[in-house]
């Protein structure tokens, strides 16, 4: 019974290597960012967000337009943040990866 489950796990051991010779050098803190953007609930305290404007320096009030504008460009700031990210760990470029990792962060608010 014993000698059946070698096969197995010779298997098993094979593709988690496999998997694990894959991972870039920042797969982990990658999917540790998506699993925050994807689990955080919508709302005003969440979400990504982009620098103040000078409209808001000046004390004027936000229109809805402004608001929906800012907040679509906060999200693709961070959608592409994390693709900078996900291509230089696919490249094995652990410097560009780390540094798209901190901008996504950053966007994100998880500093």
């Amino acid at each position: 019974m014993r000698g059946s489950n070698i096969p197995f796990l010779i298997v098993a051991f094979l593709v988690t290597g496999a998997l694990n010779a894959q991972a870039g050098p920042c797969t982990a803190r990658i999917a540790e960012i998506e699993r925050f953007v994807q689990s955080s609930a919508p709302g005003p305290d969440s979400g990504p967000s982009g620098p103040q404007s000078v409209g808001a320096q000046l004390h004027h009030q936000p229109t809805p337009g402004s608001v929906e504008g800012a907040e679509h460009r906060a999200r693709a700031d961070g959608l592409a943040a994390l693709d900078r990210a996900r291509k230089a760990d696919a490249a094995g470029d652990a410097a560009a990866c780390a540094k798209a990792i901190e901008e996504a962060k950053l966007i994100y608010g998880l500093e």
